[in-house]
């Protein structure tokens, strides 16, 4: 029997596969997630979870069933062509929050999906279009203080305290929380491994 294996120890990753009853275990990738501005936003998220899942799936290969599907992601956020990743400070959360106040940026999140002991692999980059409100620095602070930003690309996170600073979005929404439900159960689907 196939079982799925999220390469990463994101709790929201987590979190959004047990609200859908997916059974699943964690083998966490240690690949780096270095900014890549050679590349376009879409091809760097999907080379890094490709990376990811190529990983995992190495270590795997001689204690796992051939069967096994491996899922990685990786998210970014895109303001003008900029790609923000996971801010390093304070400072820099402030900043990245301070440029996308008031306005429309991009979530992308690459996927990938690779079966154990096979060259069998499917990737997808998923988008999504969201509006931050106009933000004080007061705010900005205030959010900073919580601790919520640091392990966010972008500086917040739409399904904690950063729910707040969204205005409205186009698209997917789990895409933001950092995996795009209906399009990995499509891909899921298509390696046989049925969701639904």
């Amino acid at each position: 029997m196939k079982q799925l294996i999220l390469a990463s120890q994101s709790p929201r990753r987590k979190m959004l596969l047990q609200q859908i009853g997916i059974p699943f275990s964690v083998f966490p990738s240690d690949v780096k997630e270095p900014i890549n501005m050679k590349m376009s936003p879409d091809k760097m998220v999907i080379d890094l979870s490709e990376k990811k899942a190529e990983q995992v799936c190495r270590e795997l290969e001689r204690c796992s069933q051939g069967s096994d599907i491996v899922l990685a992601a990786d998210t970014i956020v895109v303001l003008d062509d900029v790609v923000m990743g996971k801010p390093k400070d304070p400072e820099e959360a402030f900043n990245m929050l301070g440029a996308l106040s008031g306005r429309w940026h991009e979530v992308i999140t690459g996927v990938t999906l690779k079966t154990v002991n096979s060259t069998n692999k499917i990737t997808h980059a998923e988008k999504t279009k969201v509006k931050m409100r106009k933000l004080s620095k007061q705010t900005i602070q205030r959010y900073i203080d919580s601790g919520e930003p640091f392990d966010k690309a972008g500086a917040y996170g739409i399904q904690g305290l950063g729910a707040l600073l969204v205005e409205k979005l186009h698209g997917c929404y789990y895409n933001v929380v950092g995996l795009p439900l209906y399009r990995v159960s499509v891909m899921l689907n298509d390696m046989g491994f049925k969701v639904l």
